[in-house]
């Protein structure tokens, strides 16, 4: 490599960026003896030279850290990164228990978040050979739905697409006949290790919710759209399982054990009352909903619906149902 003004502060910076960070520091020595391995062995590197490219670093936004180590040796690191540690690591497992995500494309994105930080702390985050990988969504027709769902909330234009399910024998069917759904697209989000659409749906005037790996033929119209006042986050609280249904007011029992699992899904402001010694009342709004059912009854005798009485007999029913087939 040529070696100039411009290639050596450039390497400079590239050196720094991997090989530093706030637990690994270099001298002057180490920087000039890296440099050498780069632009080759018989090269020089004046020490004030290297210290006026620092400082020419520093003048575009690219702090570097000076620190003195041992002996009183001077000691050179880069610690602005654009995302800390636990940040990368947030996204790095969002990418490994992404189902939808083949393995060769995980691979890819953990590689690039390891360039945002050194190559030290890049080792430190899991690699996507941990993770087995069960999925057979349709990866491509997922990235561009994605695309799609983006744009129209961004630029608030109405989505045209077809929706469908699965039957027994594993084949896709849309719904509706094939019919074209158009939603005015609010909201992307994720859940449950699936991502959905948030949006008003135009053919029965409700708001609604969508999985982007279930959709079809999707496109963004010209048609524009004006946002109504919407509450997003009391709509996801709300959506047991994603579930639509009507909303209720419930009261639940549990037994004592259930408590962080009722705090995990309902977040520590919950409305929870001690009932007796080993049991708690949770209420709250939920929708009505097979959902709602499956969630109450995944806990057996450990829960138990107070109210409303449709939801007691409901669950009753289902129960004696479950009898039944057992009986």
């Amino acid at each position: 490599m040529e070696l100039n003004n411009s290639t050596r502060i450039l390497k400079l910076q590239e050196l720094l960026s991997q090989e530093t960070d706030e637990w690994n520091q270099l001298s002057m020595k180490d920087i000039i003896e890296k440099l050498r391995f780069i632009f080759g062995p018989d090269v020089n590197f004046d020490k004030r030279t290297i210290k006026r490219d620092m400082d020419t670093l520093g003048e575009i936004g690219f702090e570097v850290i000076e620190n003195a180590g041992e002996h009183n040796r001077m000691m050179y690191s880069y610690q602005d990164r654009v995302f800390e540690t636990y940040q990368l690591r947030f996204m790095n497992d969002a990418v490994l228990s992404a189902r939808f995500i083949p393995q060769k494309d995980k691979k890819e994105l953990i590689k690039r978040l390891r360039e945002l930080t050194s190559r030290h702390i890049a080792k430190t985050l899991p690699d996507p050979i941990l993770f087995h990988q069960t999925s057979s969504d349709p990866y491509e027709q997922i990235k561009i739905n994605i695309d799609h769902v983006h744009t129209a909330i961004s630029e608030r234009k109405v989505l045209n697409y077809q929706y469908g399910t699965y039957n027994m024998n594993k084949e896709f069917e849309l719904h509706r006949d094939g019919q074209i759904y158009e939603v005015e697209p609010y909201a992307l989000i994720w859940q449950q290790d699936y991502y959905y659409l948030i949006g008003y749906f135009r053919g029965t005037g409700e708001m609604r919710h969508y999985r982007v790996d279930r959709m079809r033929n999707i496109s963004v119209s010209r048609e524009s759209f004006k946002k109504d006042t919407f509450d997003l986050q009391n709509y996801v609280d709300q959506s047991f399982h994603m579930f639509s249904g009507e909303d209720t007011r419930i009261k639940i029992r549990f037994h004592k054990s259930l408590l962080n699992v009722v705090i995990d899904r309902f977040g520590i402001d919950a409305a929870i009352k001690q009932a007796d010694e080993n049991h708690f009342d949770l209420s709250t709004n939920a929708k009505m909903s097979t959902g709602l059912m499956v969630w109450i009854m995944q806990w057996g005798s450990k829960a138990k619906v107070l109210s409303p009485d449709r939801l007691v007999e409901w669950v009753r029913e289902e129960v004696e149902r479950m009898y039944q087939q057992y009986d």
